[in-house]
């Protein structure tokens, strides 16, 4: 683990920063490059995923703040902190969601077409991000004998995250980094022969929701986080992210089958 990727003097690059950076140049870079295949403006379509982009990162903050609202009221410099405070990944999708809604339509940019371009996109920019929390020690996993076993010993990622020092812990983040490239992969076959548009971008709402619903078992790092009902065990409980995930779901099945029903009108 090194959340420190680099220091020179006052200038701190922390890893988790720089794989979120990566993440998102190798997202900004598959919509450029399938973009250009198929004939659309790259410059509208870039100007367009900045704004997402952005729209998505105070999402996550929001959602992140009402979430641990007295904690961030007594230590408001931390929301702003990437180090500390990453944010809420479902907020931010669903704020981004509905800002590229409005800004399509006002650009007049196709909506579902570049969704389908979008949804692989996020999906490979998700997975890098993951591989960034674990350098950093966020979002860990619970405790387990398991061989593959992570043991962090950064004080400073302890100091930052909290995360347990010298504890086996699953390995969640890299659970979900591994999940979220396959799922770019998957997404990226359904892209070469989808049959209608909307079809690439519904399942990847199917798929993260089915990954994080899954990998949310695995979670240490919120043990302290709102349950729907709790069990003796993670198995027998439903989290409240757990919940998002199955209206997360549920929502992709339905649109799924609205966009291929209206494929067929």
């Amino acid at each position: 683990m090194f959340p420190i990727l680099l220091r020179i003097g006052q200038l701190t690059v922390h890893t988790y920063g720089f794989f979120m950076a990566v993440g998102v140049g190798a997202g900004l870079w598959f919509i450029y490059v399938q973009a250009k295949k198929i004939g659309y403006d790259t410059n509208r379509l870039l100007d367009a995923a900045f704004w997402i982009i952005l729209v998505s990162l105070l999402g996550a903050k929001l959602i992140l703040f009402f979430g641990h609202f007295s904690y961030y009221m007594e230590n408001p410099g931390e929301l702003l902190s990437l180090a500390r405070s990453g944010g809420v990944f479902q907020g931010g999708l669903t704020f981004g969601l509905i800002f590229a809604i409005i800004y399509f339509r006002k650009k007049k940019i196709p909506l579902w077409p570049t969704a389908d371009l979008v949804g692989p996109a996020v999906a490979l920019g998700h997975g890098f991000g993951r591989v960034g929390c674990f350098s950093a020690g966020c979002c860990y996993g619970r405790e387990c004998s398991l061989p593959w076993a992570a043991v962090f010993r950064s004080e400073y990622a302890h100091e930052l995250t909290g995360i347990p020092l010298s504890t086996p812990l699953h390995p969640v983040q890299l659970y979900e980094a591994i999940l979220n490239f396959i799922n770019f992969f998957i997404l990226l076959a359904f892209l070469k022969r989808k049959t209608f548009h909307g079809q690439v971008f519904s399942l990847y709402i199917i798929n993260y929701s089915i990954i994080r619903f899954f990998t949310e078992y695995f979670r240490g790092d919120h043990e302290d986080k709102s349950y729907i009902f709790r069990g003796e065990t993670a198995f027998s409980s439903l989290s409240l992210p757990q919940l998002y995930c199955l209206l997360g779901l549920a929502a992709g099945l339905i649109l799924y089958r609205l966009l291929r029903q209206r494929k067929g009108d």
